[in-house]
């Protein structure tokens, strides 16, 4: 099983360079980054953990712009997304950012979607909260319409977005689109957008996949996809040894540690920690 890291980036933290260089040289398989433009100060959305939403929410870098950095100095590292929002962008402008990156790290890229938490956040961004999973996938449908190998329209109605059949260079590595992960909590509706158009799930912190694998592999199976294919990859998780092989008994081929978000020290501490399970 393949272990990579997730970590809280941000303006006080060890910098992506150093982090990336640490992962491979150890034998970690890849870094994620979540995201969030700003966090508005009202705070009338509850944080999901409860209580305050911790400081390095309202700091974090750009994951983009990070992991570009981290592709920069390495060669193996995955890089990843965990997740972004795709909601929160313009369509054109992030297929041009996410080929890029996948192109110039040679086919390293795994988008990890998500829909938000933030209710102020995404108003900001224009994002009507309601409709924020149908604008999700609107902005995926739109950006692998500028990612096939033929220039392709896409419409998506009066309602979502459109673009005219374009050149649109680079394509993403290995064609067609990056790994693509869905993160949300377990429900019929998530699986059912996992199961038509995404390479898996990425559930946060792991817990209850006993019970939703399953449920999940029957909506997949249900959707013509072959079931060697799908991919669940443990997010954010907390490891102990139990966890770790439960997962493993599971299938998933690979798990995302959690890091603190903290300075070089703390930071390269945990990773001499976290060893012990590569």
């Amino acid at each position: 099983m393949r272990i990579s890291t997730t970590i809280f980036l941000t303006d006080e933290t060890i910098t992506p360079v150093r982090l990336a260089r640490e992962l491979e040289q150890r034998g970690f398989a890849g870094l994620y980054l979540p995201e969030h433009t700003h966090i508005p100060v009202s705070g009338a959305t509850p944080h999901p953990a409860g209580g305050p939403t911790p400081r390095e929410y309202g700091r974090m870098l750009d994951p983009y712009v990070a992991l570009g950095q981290a592709a920069a100095v390495t060669e193996r590292l995955g890089i990843g997304t965990g997740v972004s929002l795709p909601a929160e962008h313009d369509p054109i402008t992030l297929a041009k950012q996410i080929a890029t990156l996948d192109h110039l790290s040679r086919g390293r890229f795994t988008l990890g979607v998500g829909y938000g938490w933030n209710v102020e956040e995404a108003a900001d961004h224009g994002v009507d909260w309601p409709t924020r999973r149908a604008v999700t996938h609107d902005r995926l449908a739109l950006m692998r319409a500028l990612w096939a190998s033929e220039p392709t329209a896409y419409d998506g109605g009066a309602h979502g977005r459109s673009v005219s059949a374009s050149h649109a260079w680079p394509k993403p590595w290995t064609g067609g689109a990056p790994r693509i992960l869905l993160g949300g909590a377990a429900g019929p509706k998530l699986f059912a957008r996992i199961a038509e158009g995404a390479d898996g799930w990425m559930p946060i912190g792991g817990r209850g996949l006993s019970e939703s694998l399953p449920v999940l592999r029957e909506a997949w199976e249900a959707a013509g996809r072959d079931p060697k294919s799908l991919q669940v990859v443990p997010y954010a998780v907390l490891p102990n040894p139990g966890k770790l092989a439960h997962y493993a008994e599971l299938g998933c081929e690979e798990v995302v540690l959690q890091l603190p978000p903290g300075d070089e020290r703390e930071v390269l501490e945990t990773l001499d920690a976290f060893g012990a399970y590569l």
